[in-house]
C-alpha cells in the first residue's frame, strides 16, 4: 500500500532516521518519493545525500503535497512545528506523530484542518529494524490509516495496535525497556567479572545470553516462567542464582521501574 504513496519527514534526528533507513532498505518507499527536514539543515543534506531523498530547506517545503506527514521532533516542537505548517496542510494527508508523550487530541486541537492522525511509540532499536512500534487512531483515522502506519512502522520491526490511553504504558515498558535491559546486561558482565572473567568476554556472554533468552521465547512462544523452570535444575547453580534475585526483589523493582516510566510520561503528556 505504502510503496505509492509520498512521505515528509519532519525531524530527521535519530529516530527518524531510523525509520527512514528501515524503509528505505526494505524498499517499501522508494527514495525519491521521500521528502526530509531536520533542525539542522546539514544533517538532512547528509541523510539527502547518502540515502538519496529530497533535503528541504523547510518543513513546509516538505509537506506540502506529500500523502504521509511523519512528524519525527521533540514533543515541544510539535505545537509550534504545527502551527508552522497551518498554510499546507490538506485534507487527504495522513498525519503520524512519534513525538513522545504528546497525545492525539493536542495535536488535533493544533490542525488547521481535520485531518486523521496516527500516533506511534516506537523504540530506538528501529536504528537495527529490531523495534517494537504501538500505533493508535485518533478520530478521524480509519482502517486504511491504521494499515498504512502499521506497514510504515513494520519496515523497523514489529507493530501492536492500541488504544491511544495505552501508548504511556508502551513508552514504559519498550521505549524506556530497552534502557532497563542494558542495566540488566552491564549487571551481568559485572558478576562475570567478579567471578574472573575478563570484561571483554563478560559482556559477550551477557549480551547473547539476553538475546538468547528473547528469541527462545519470542519463537517457541513459551512462557518464560515455564523456560526458567527447565532450566532451573532441584538444588542446582540456576534456582540459587534465582533465590539471589528474588531477595533482591527483582521483580518488584522492574514492575515499579516500568510504573515509573509511564507516570512519568503521563506527566509529561499534559506540558508538550
Amino acid at each position: 500500500m505504502i510503496e505509492s504513496l509520498s512521505m515528509a519527514l519532519v525531524g530527521a534526528g535519530q529516530m527518524g532516521e531510523a525509520l527512514l533507513r528501515g524503509l528505505l532498505e526494505a524498499e517499501a518507499l522508494a527514495p525519491e518519493r521521500v521528502r526530509i527536514t531536520s533542525g539542522s539543515g546539514d544533517r538532512a543534506r547528509r541523510l539527502g545525500g547518502e540515502l538519496g531523498v529530497q533535503a528541504e530547506s523547510s518543513n513546509a517545503a516538505a509537506v506540502r503535497g506529500a500523502d504521509v506527514v511523519v512528524l519525527a521532533v521533540k514533543p515541544q516542537q510539535v505545537a509550534p512545528v504545527l502551527e508552522e505548517l497551518r498554510e499546507v496542510f490538506h485534507s487527504d494527508q495522513l498525519l503520524i506523530s512519534v513525538a513522545a508523550s504528546v497525545g492525539i487530541p493536542f495535536i488535533e486541537k493544533g490542525l488547521p484542518i481535520p485531518l486523521p492522525v496516527v500516533r506511534a511509540m516506537p523504540n530506538s532499536a528501529a536504528r537495527i529494524k529490531h523495534a517494537i512500534t504501538g500505533i493508535a487512531s485518533g478520530s478521524r483515522a480509519g482502517a486504511r490509516h491504521l494499515e498504512i502506519a502499521r506497514e510504515i512502522f513494520a519496515a523497523v520491526g514489529r507493530v501492536v495496535v492500541v488504544d491511544e490511553k495505552h501508548l504511556d504504558a508502551i513508552t514504559g515498558l519498550s521505549a524506556s525497556g530497552l534502557a532497563f535491559i542494558y542495566v540488566v546486561i552491564e549487571s551481568l558482565a559485572d558478576g562475570g567479572v567478579m567471578m574472573g572473567l575478563d570484561r571483554a568476554t563478560a559482556m559477550i556472554l551477557a549480551t547473547q545470553t539476553v538475546l538468547g533468552s528473547a528469541k527462545l521465547i519470542l519463537e517457541t512462544g513459551t512462557h518464560p516462567g515455564q523456560l526458567k523452570d527447565m532450566v532451573s535444575s532441584p538444588g542446582g547453580t540456576t534456582i540459587a542464582g534465582i533465590a539471589a534475585l528474588e531477595e533482591g526483589g527483582v521483580r518488584r523493582t522492574f514492575i515499579s521501574a516500568v510504573e515509573r516510566a509511564t507516570q512519568r510520561s503521563r506527566e509529561l503528556g499534559k506540558r508538550p
